[in-house]
């Protein structure tokens, strides 16, 4: 048979489509390109970034002097 590959665009569109094969009593599988893990530390670095906690460099060409 044909394979399909199916791109939501959203975690609401995901489960409409599984709901859906489950229903037609379609097999399917589901996979990650990306490890979990490294998901979740995305997620939380952009979540980060929204609250405003990080720290921004003016002077790039002292940069280590700003770190430190």
């Amino acid at each position: 048979m044909e394979t399909l590959i199916v791109q939501p665009k959203n975690k609401k569109q995901l489960l409409a489509i599984e709901a859906v094969l489950h229903a037609l009593n379609v097999t399917f599988k589901k996979e990650q390109h990306y490890n979990a893990k490294f998901i979740d530390e995305m997620a939380k670095g952009e979540e980060d970034i929204k609250k405003g906690r990080l720290t921004r460099i003016e002077d790039v060409q002292n940069i280590w002097e700003s770190i430190l």
